[in-house]
């Protein structure tokens, strides 16, 4: 399976994923670490994808999303950005409406 058939299915099976770099307990970068203490702030279970373990998906996937940094969240396959804008909704209240509406789409 060619890496962006690959990245696809990730974000069509995951409804909340985040490509990161290191795993949530133990994050290999202080934008991936801020990014997930905001989300897991939120209490919705999420998926992750260790970009440090997956050079084809993490030489990829900004090709993909056109968005060039790490961490990516995505939320029922949409993009929703990087840790400043994961932040910026965490802080406005948007980041936790977004994911309990999401989580009970499902």
């Amino acid at each position: 399976m060619n890496v962006i058939k690959i990245i696809q299915k990730q974000i069509q099976e995951n409804p909340i994923l985040i490509y990161m770099k290191g795993s949530p307990d133990s994050p290999s970068c202080g934008f991936s670490s801020r990014a997930v203490e905001a989300i897991s702030s939120c209490g919705i279970k999420f998926a992750y994808v260790n970009i440090l373990e997956h050079e084809d998906i993490r030489s990829e996937l900004p090709k993909y999303s056109n968005w060039p940094t790490f961490p990516q969240l995505w939320v029922h396959g949409e993009l929703i950005g990087g840790c400043d804008i994961i932040l910026q909704m965490l802080n406005n209240g948007e980041l936790e409406k977004l994911l309990q509406k999401k989580k009970c789409k499902k």
